[in-house]
């Protein structure tokens, strides 16, 4: 397999105004917009282009809303190339899976819109239940901060790239392992301004209420591969796929690894579609050489219809 691979943003990029410009200037983006604002029965369009920015970083809809931005994305590369890209693979961070997902055919949008919806307010109540907190550790290896999770009754939740781990946990030992990691060297710590304990066992509750809303959700076979968040390899059959993205709450994902798989299978470029540029930084600091465009708007797309343009003309 070689080429190209569309990954998707997760939580944190979100801003008002995503998506207008595509919504103003086609059919096909609007229709993606107005379908969310009728499965859901709220004005996630208006959100989006005008907030207010708390309402927009709610969980419960800011997961929505940048899936629905994420998806208006790629049916604006598709209209403005004129056929659907050849892609190697699929690849998202958290809820961007989820987008991943949809895209390769697992889940179609209305459900998919639904499920996020409810995975941000689960995991709202998760973290009012379960105060915790998390921390961004650049500079330590993973056997490293292992250790310090051990110490501290922590976890890790992202390994994003070979320089930045995140650790999550309840508030106290999170300052803690910040403490030991600052002791032990690490180059740079940061507090995240997150709700909670993202992708830890103190989203357990977040697990069994979504584990009931997928009961009536139907999954298919992927259309193309996707990397498991979980695993950082790709995704098997419906079973395992209902399964890992359930798992996917309380577990680290391996971003890193899913980037090196992609790049053992002789990807080369990506294209990040959603707003934010957080994935384009990280694959860059993974694969010096990949090449990794954005597109988050009208000029970002016109960019990169361009340039995938000339490059085919090349071939």
């Amino acid at each position: 397999m070689t080429g190209i691979a569309c990954v998707f943003a997760g939580q944190g990029g979100q801003f008002v105004g995503m998506g207008r410009d595509l919504y103003e200037n086609f059919s096909e983006c609007k229709a993606v917009f107005d379908l969310a604002d009728s499965v859901l029965g709220q004005p996630v369009s208006k959100v989006c282009f005008e907030g207010p920015e708390d309402v927009l970083t709610r969980s419960d809809f800011c997961q929505p809303a940048i899936f629905t931005v994420s998806v208006a994305c790629y049916k604006a590369l598709v209209n403005c190339l004129g056929k659907v890209p050849q892609i190697a693979a699929m690849a998202g961070l958290s809820l961007g899976e989820w987008t991943a997902l949809h895209l390769a055919g697992v889940v179609n949008f209305e459900d998919t819109v639904k499920i996020l919806a409810a995975r941000g307010r689960f995991m709202q109540e998760a973290c009012e239940d379960n105060p915790g907190a998390m921390v961004s550790i650049i500079g330590l290896s993973e056997d490293k901060l292992a250790e310090i999770c051990s110490l501290t009754g922590v976890w890790i939740a992202n390994v994003n790239s070979n320089e930045q781990i995140v650790l999550s946990g309840k508030k106290e030992a999170i300052l803690e392992s910040e403490r030991l990691a600052k002791e032990a060297g690490a180059k740079k710590t940061v507090i995240l301004k997150v709700a909670g304990a993202y992708h830890s066992p103190l989203m357990g509750s977040a697990v069994e209420k979504l584990n009931v809303v997928l009961d009536s959700i139907r999954f298919s076979n992927p259309s193309v591969t996707v990397l498991s968040n979980v695993t950082g390899v790709p995704h098997a059959d419906p079973s395992s796929i209902r399964s890992m993205m359930l798992k996917q709450i309380v577990s680290s994902v391996k971003w890193l690894d899913c980037v090196n798989w992609m790049k053992s299978q002789s990807v080369s470029g990506y294209l990040e579609l959603g707003p934010g540029r957080v994935l384009s930084g990280l694959i860059k600091r993974i694969d010096t050489s990949a090449e990794v465009i954005n597109i988050q708007d009208m000029a970002s797309l016109q960019k990169a219809c361009e340039v995938i343009k000339q490059k085919e003309r090349l071939v």
